[in-house]
């Protein structure tokens, strides 16, 4: 039996998106090159040789974000820039060779591809010491404010979600060649679900007559309850579906309302990808994963939370290309509904017509050709260049006494 083609795909549990990108590439690997190819995705933040408070990030990320949102940005914003992010890179590396180096040992990949920015600096000085290129593949996940630690010049390819992240990728040094626009990998089952949202509804045991609202919430998203409970008490003509996201408290309070619209509740899903498709429209927070699959759906967008930095540029991408609209109060998201309401729906059919527009079914599949296209090239040799580059990291590391032999 001939030896399968291997694809490391890295990611990490900092939000869904990292993640739910990892899952989508993979799928559509194992759709169009699975008798060939063995794909794996590690969470390399998990290893036990990463220092606990790197691995603790993950979830600092929430609380950090939600709780303290001026000192988020703050930090976001002030790394954001050439020097610090050498810096940062510099300590990346020291922290994460170790446990990248036994990964790649272990898993011995054709190609890896990274859906976040943390492991870029690490594989390319495991690549520069070791004198023998695995191709690194990174994935932009997010649509256009994007921190300069996602842009590393020696990566194979950068690939982004749109054009504005593309110039970002330029500007930060990245050779124009290796940066390409692929939009951001959403679900596989996206592009080949041709049901209708009808038949869907029917299955989902919803009304197929109403207008159909879907939110979605976790425990990162602030003022969703608020937000249905004005739109229960609204008498618009709508039916709302609420997915609390495994937010065990919003599930409650939702459980709990007297509720006079069509509604129907839940916690944590499995079928998202169902509900999107059975949805008109979706309510949620700036995140670039529910943003991403809302447009691949063509589903117009009300967001009504927006992390400062990266979601940022991900509800300008919404805002301006015309597929939805902020609403920082439930007042606001009342008023976006009712008038996208009027006139038979008129203004919600031409917000999804541009979420149409925007959107990205098939990025997966684009992600994943690049991906099998890399590993069968397979490991080369590092460019010449390098060499003033592994004298530096050699210090680098003597300094702090990390082993990379």
């Amino acid at each position: 039996m001939a030896t399968k083609t291997r694809i490391l795909i890295l990611t990490a549990d900092a939000g869904f998106g990292h993640r739910s990108a990892a899952n989508a590439i993979e799928a559509a690997l194992k759709q169009t090159h699975g008798d060939e190819c063995e794909a794996e995705i590690v969470n390399a933040l998990d290893h036990r040789l990463v220092p606990s408070f790197l691995r603790d990030s993950q979830s600092d990320y929430d609380k950090i974000s939600k709780q303290m949102p001026d000192l988020y940005r703050f930090g976001y914003t002030a790394s954001d820039s050439s020097v610090p992010t050498a810096i940062f890179e510099s300590a990346l590396t020291v922290m994460l060779l170790p446990a990248l180096r036994d990964i790649v040992r272990q898993i011995q990949p054709q190609a890896v591809v990274t859906t976040y920015p943390l492991y870029q600096a690490p594989l390319v000085a495991m690549n520069t010491l070791s004198r023998r290129s695995i191709p690194v593949l990174t994935v932009v996940t997010d649509l256009a404010t994007v921190h300069r630690i996602w842009f590393n010049e020696y990566v194979d390819a950068c690939l982004v979600p749109t054009q504005t992240v593309q110039l970002l990728a330029v500007e930060a040094g990245v050779p124009r060649d290796r940066v390409e626009i692929t939009g951001l990998p959403v679900s596989p089952k996206i592009a080949a679900d041709t049901r209708s949202p009808a038949d869907v509804r029917r299955e989902l045991g919803w009304r197929t007559d109403m207008t159909t609202a879907l939110a979605v919430g976790s425990k990162r998203v602030s003022g969703m309850v608020d937000v249905l409970r004005a739109l229960n008490h609204s008498a618009l003509p709508l039916q709302l579906i609420a997915v609390a996201g495994g937010d065990d408290a919003a599930y409650e309070q939702l459980q709990s309302m007297d509720w006079h619209a069509a509604a129907h509740v839940y916690n944590f899903v499995q079928n998202m990808p169902d509900l999107m498709r059975a949805a008109d429209c979706v309510i949620c927070k700036a995140g670039g994963l529910i943003v991403t699959e809302s447009l691949a759906r063509g589903l117009p967008l009300i967001l009504i939370d927006v992390i400062p930095g990266q979601e940022t540029g991900n509800a300008e991408v919404v805002t301006q290309g015309g597929a939805g609209a902020l609403a920082s109060t439930p007042v606001d998201a009342l008023e976006t509904l009712f008038d996208w309401l009027q006139d038979g729906g008129r203004l919600l059919a031409e917000r999804a017509e541009s979420a149409r527009r925007l959107g990205r079914p098939r990025a997966a599949f684009d992600v994943a050709d690049r991906a099998w296209q890399a590993a069968v090239r397979g490991p080369t040799d590092p460019p010449g260049r390098l060499d003033a580059e592994r004298s530096k990291l050699r210090e680098l590391l003597q300094t702090f006494d990390v082993r990379w032999e």
